[in-house]
């Protein structure tokens, strides 16, 4: 019975190039091939996780260096195998040219994905722990493989992709350049609402989200005339769009309170008729008044300011779109004595102390007060602040970034030049200004009366200029 069972696995089944195969010769070329392929796959483990890892190469590179290696690894150990178990790979080119025509149909969808993944490791668009939304999805590519890629879902699953479907479709990469990316949330109002507070309320709410980034600022965007509200759309930038749910949601959250807190209606649609109670609109419009003595409006707070006194709502508008808004509190120190400054700080409430630091002691030499400035010589001549700034009280702050600032020159001149004649009232500062700057170095014409203010006409013209 032995005997029979041997010849059962070693009786030919067939002859290739004058090769007998037998039942015992495909199980020992099927075992070969394994041990091939568990080599070609340690092997790409082994030099992704251990050899290039030491070389310090990314992890997009060596998933590529490491796929075709193996890729090679395997290809070569299948060649070697087949020629030493006695088959002619030339006599068997002509038998697998013959079926051609039908592997080719069989196999066709995976030979396309054969291609695709290596455009998609050769290309590099593509990357291992990129973060990509491929059909409305969101997740990290964990690793590409000549067949197929594999996704991390936010949600903790994994999608298994075939490579075609990324090559043929679109996919959004948020890692291309980084990860950033922009949120937007559409919001409408009420009919007759005060725009400007609806846009300051939009931007205060943004900024109380640390999830989201200064740089770009926070946008309010009006959208137009709906058919039952004002609507807008406020665009805000994350470091981590994968996040995007749960700041959208908190940021939802305080936009709702806020306008609860300051009277913003957001509409419904509805066809019903409502008839209100004249006198329940009065005390309505009482009760906001004397809120409104309470706490000073954005727009009082920027008008109290004498560059802005004859700026209407869209300018105002535009102008807190320019900065940014920072509060702070007593004893708090906006920046030190020494260094570099990018804004334009205007004081909405409370008091900043400039204090001059030498050696062991200090001296405050100037009070900047609501509805003073501060901050535009240091910022125009590029040079640090003489004096460390530090409040004395709460003190809410309009900062504007240098580039908005030029703008700001730019577009209102008369602002410019109330900023210069504001300056030849600040004697004591442009004295201490300029002794600072003889100390450095940066005057050379000492016999000019007041080099500072020339200096900083001269910056004025040249931004007219440009």
């Amino acid at each position: 019975m032995l005997e029979g069972l041997t010849n059962v696995f070693t009786t030919p089944l067939f002859f290739v190039s004058a090769k007998g195969i037998s039942l015992w010769w495909i199980l020992q070329v099927i075992l070969l091939l394994l041990i091939v392929s568990f080599i070609a796959k340690f092997s790409k483990k082994i030099l992704k996780n251990k050899l290039l890892l030491t070389l310090k190469i990314n992890d997009s590179n060596r998933e590529v260096i490491s796929t075709f290696i193996a890729f090679a690894v395997a290809t070569m150990g299948y060649i070697i195998v087949i020629q030493a178990m006695g088959i002619n790979l030339t006599s068997l080119a002509v038998i697998v040219g013959g079926l051609g025509v039908g592997i080719g149909f069989g196999f066709q969808d995976l030979t396309r994905n054969l291609i695709s993944g290596f455009t998609l490791l050769g290309e590099g668009k593509l990357k291992v722990g990129d973060l990509i939304e491929f059909q409305g999805k969101l997740g990290y590519i964990r690793e590409i493989s000549i067949r197929c890629t594999v996704i991390n879902m936010i949600d903790g699953s994994e999608l298994i992709v075939p490579n075609t479907e990324l090559t043929n479709n679109t996919v959004i990469n948020w890692n291309y350049d980084n990860c950033h990316g922009r949120i937007e949330v559409e919001i409408g109002v009420a009919y007759g609402s005060d725009l400007l507070l609806v846009t300051d309320v939009l931007l205060q709410s943004a900024l109380t989200v640390k999830q989201i980034l200064l740089n770009p600022h926070p946008q309010v965007i009006f959208l137009g005339f709906g058919d039952n509200s004002l609507n807008f759309a406020l665009w805000i930038w994350v470091e981590k769009i994968n996040l995007k749910p749960f700041i959208k949601s908190s940021l939802l959250y305080i936009i709702e309170y806020n306008f609860k807190q300051n009277n913003i209606d957001i509409p419904f649609p509805q066809r019903d008729v409502w008839l209100h109670n004249v006198n329940s609109k009065e005390n309505r419009n009482i009760n906001f008044s004397q809120a409104s003595q309470k706490d000073k409006s954005l727009r009082e707070l920027l008008k109290q300011i004498s560059l802005f006194h004859d700026f209407n709502d869209l300018q105002l508008i535009h102008l807190i779109e320019m900065g940014y808004q920072k509060y702070l509190q007593p004893e708090e120190i906006l920046i030190k004595q020494g260094e570099y400054g990018d804004f334009f700080a205007l004081i909405l409430q409370g008091e900043v102390e400039a204090i001059l630091e030498a050696n062991t002691t200090e001296k405050i030499i100037f009070y900047f007060r609501e509805g003073q400035y501060f901050g535009e010589l240091p910022l125009l001549l590029n040079i640090p602040y003489p004096t460390t700034m530090k409040t004395n009280q709460k003190t809410r702050l309009l900062l504007i970034k240098k580039d908005n600032f030029n703008y700001l020159i730019k577009e209102y001149p008369f602002v410019g030049e109330q900023i210069v004649q504001e300056l030849t009232q600040r004697q004591d500062i442009l004295n201490n200004c300029h002794k600072q700057l003889k100390e450095m170095g940066l005057l050379k014409n000492e016999e000019d009366k007041n080099p500072i203010l020339s200096m900083i006409r001269q910056y004025f013209q040249q931004i007219f200029v440009g």
